[in-house]
């Protein structure tokens, strides 16, 4: 009965909204905005439409990507600077009074492409009637006030949060919203023309590398799947997790990558595990400023992106984050029993495309300080509610990247480097990095000094072992979790670390960061800033926005955050291949940390499992599971998590100086002038020798 109610209303508004296109009854500019947006929502009708009455199947690939165009084409760099959706027109054209708004409205909108595609009713309907709503104010021969259609938005996001929220929820859990998954399964892989029953923006690179994918002999298609999967697999085994007591894994993956993906869920089911595919978000309510993770294909416009990343300071406020939180704890009580079956995430990402530099525009959304605040409440409060019931020292994921077609006319050379690269020798770097642990397990703190340029001088300081024999300070970490092999690591101990960590490019996310520079005191951030913003034309304090970048990209919003992680990265192999190839600025932090020392800003590797015993292959506890910071959650829990865990790399050729530095003051040289000096590592450097 619900699900016809919501039909009739989806049907009542899709009416009125092409009664709408013939209307003249609201002045311009603002009715060119709502036919723009009405025949934009209608166009996502036409979708939703064949996927109720069963004929969205019969749609052939020539229609599919004619859509995909006419569905993404405002939004693409070459049409956004005369698109709504674009903060700095939409101000422009429809006034400071309204134009925020009625951009981030056109924003929620289009989210209308991927309910039309899953069929998602109600989404649809509550943006259908809140533009509808709102263009009723404008109807009225005098223009409404600013705050009425705020609250026309307020209201539609807060009053609609406990179906929306527990959907997404319940996605993250529940195999059986199965759309995506039916279409990777069920497709015939040499018709390209699947790719766009996604939903996706499809771009010449998803075409690209599903056609390469499509060529690749089928051994070496499950030599990739296999070495994703089998980390998955060994991440549980190397925390002593028991695998066998969950039936849930969730693949998070780039669109173009499905015949990879189709071998890894037959792997996984073969594991007794169902897969499941959760989206990337398209609602401001659930969107991290900082990322959108999840099953998508790569962004139409980076800067539609960026412009709209707060959008949710429209209904930021108390009110909101208290009704939040409660509906996402209501929605985990209904959910518990999904959510406790849920083994984690295996995280397919790619890399290569060029270097984003964004536009702070003025006219985009930002949260106030007061919002800022609420919103990092929300999450610190929101991750012991899903710890409850997904608990972190009862999952595990794994995480491989490979390029895309983006990086450049030898892409095909660099995707076959890059599988070597992830199926380097386990055992080797297993026996080279317990040399180095070996070394470090007998210092006080460790001293890296950057080399030219480079201005990194920095003292991590180190945990105590009680009993030599039986702990280690550092996890050697192989091909499990984090693919691929070549690095250990710790958590330092925050009093006495400190000093400057400088890198002249690094990409986190999206961005490239340049020149970006942290200072720690007692092992806390205490200055951020980058040269992102310099020379650049309107921006009036370049110094400023590029400290707001770091910490909104880089520490998730937080002024100053813990140093969760120290590592060494010992994968030689993979910083010869990027230099040999010139993509060294391309690559993903997940193979960039294995290519020299790295940190990370946040929580440690260990959050929400610090309780539980690791061990090492040579069967030593790694003891250094904690700091001082993470020690809090025995007091309250709120103040021992960020759920931000960002790593930053020193690559071999900037480092002058590694050295473990013992409490007498003496020392052991572990790198010097980006070369491992330290006997029994020599094998490292053969890669280098090639350079």
């Amino acid at each position: 009965m619900e699900m016809e109610q919501i039909k009739e209303r989806y049907e009542l508004s899709a009416a009125r909204l092409r009664e709408l296109l013939g209307e003249e009854s609201v002045k311009e500019p603002y009715r060119d905005y709502f036919k723009q947006v009405s025949g934009f929502i209608l166009d996502c009708c036409q979708v939703m439409d064949a996927v109720l009455d069963g004929s969205f199947p019969d749609w052939d690939g020539d229609r599919l990507r004619s859509l995909n165009q006419t569905l993404y084409r405002d939004v693409l760099p070459e049409h956004y600077e005369t698109s709504y959706a674009n903060p700095a027109y939409a101000v422009k054209t429809l006034g400071e009074e309204y134009g925020q708004l009625l951009c981030f409205l056109y924003g929620e909108i289009r989210g209308d492409i991927l309910y039309a595609f899953e069929g998602r009713l109600l989404e649809m309907v509550i943006y259908n009637e809140a533009l509808i709503e709102i263009y009723n104010l404008f109807e009225e021969p005098e223009l409404p006030g600013r705050q009425e259609v705020h609250d026309v938005l307020y209201w539609c996001i807060s009053d609609y949060c406990d179906q929306t929220l527990p959907y997404r929820v319940r996605e993250g859990v529940d195999p059986s919203l199965d759309s995506m998954k039916r279409i990777i399964m069920d497709s015939d892989l040499t018709d390209l023309s699947y790719l766009y029953r996604f939903g996706d923006y499809i771009s010449g690179d998803e075409e690209t590398m599903a056609a390469f994918l499509n060529r690749l002999p089928e051994e070496t298609i499950r030599l990739m799947a296999d070495t994703f999967t089998e980390g998955y697999r060994k991440g549980f085994e190397v925390t002593g997790r028991d695998l066998s007591k969950k039936k849930t894994a969730a693949i998070r993956y780039p669109v173009g990558m499905e015949r990879v993906v189709r071998q890894a869920v037959k792997n996984l089911e073969a594991m007794g595990l169902s897969v499941l595919f959760p989206r990337k978000t398209v609602s401001s309510m659930d969107r991290n400023p900082s990322r959108n993770s999840g099953c998508g294909a790569g962004s139409p416009n980076k800067q539609y992106d960026y412009d709209h990343r707060y959008d949710s300071a429209v209904f930021m406020d108390k009110a909101f984050r208290d009704r939040k939180l409660a509906v996402l704890k209501a929605a985990y009580e209904q959910y518990g029993d999904l959510a406790r079956q849920y083994a984690g995430p295996a995280v397919i990402e790619t890399f290569g495309e060029p270097g984003f530099e964004p536009v702070n525009k003025p006219e985009a959304l930002q949260f106030t300080e007061k919002q800022q605040k609420l919103y990092l409440e929300y999450r610190n409060l929101s991750m012991p509610v899903v710890n409850e019931y997904v608990p972190g020292d009862e999952t595990s994921f794994t995480i491989i990247a490979f390029p895309v077609p983006a990086i450049g006319e030898r892409f095909e050379e660099i995707f076959k480097e890059t599988i070597r690269i992830n199926t380097l020798d386990y055992d080797l770097y297993r026996s080279m990095q317990q040399k180095l642990i070996d070394a470090l397990d007998q210092a006080e703190y460790v001293e890296i000094k950057g080399s030219g340029e480079n201005r990194t001088d920095m003292r991590v300081q180190l945990a105590v072992l009680s009993d030599a024999a039986t702990q280690t300070k550092f996890e050697n970490c192989v091909a499990d979790v984090n693919i691929p092999v070549g690095e250990v690591f710790t958590s330092p101990v925050l009093q006495g670390t400190e000093g400057i960590l400088n890198v002249g490019t690094v990409y986190v996310g999206d961005i490239q960061y340049k020149n970006l520079t942290l200072s720690f005191q007692d092992g806390r951030v205490a200055g951020a800033s980058c040269d992102n913003f310099l020379g650049v034309p309107g921006v009036s304090d370049p110094e400023e926005a590029g400290h707001n970048l770091v910490v909104q990209g880089i520490m998730g919003g937080h002024e100053n955050l813990p140093l969760g992680e120290f590592a060494i990265g010992t994968n030689t192999t993979a910083y010869e291949v990027a230099e040999r190839f010139g993509i060294l600025d391309r690559l993903p932090i997940l193979i960039v940390e294995k290519m020299g020392p790295h940190f990370a800003v946040g929580d440690t590797c260990y959050s929400w499992s610090e309780d539980t015993p690791m061990y090492n292959p040579d069967g030593k506890e790694m003891i250094a599971r904690d700091n001082e910071v993470s020690l809090l959650r025995r007091e309250d829990v709120s103040k021992a998590y960020f759920g931000v865990h960002t790593d930053i790399t020193i690559p071999y050729k900037e480092i002058k100086r590694v050295s473990a530095v013992h409490k007498d003051g003496s020392r052991t040289d572990l790198i010097v002038d980006g070369k491992f000096v330290l006997p029994g590592l020599e094998e490292l450097n053969l890669p280098l020798e090639q350079l």
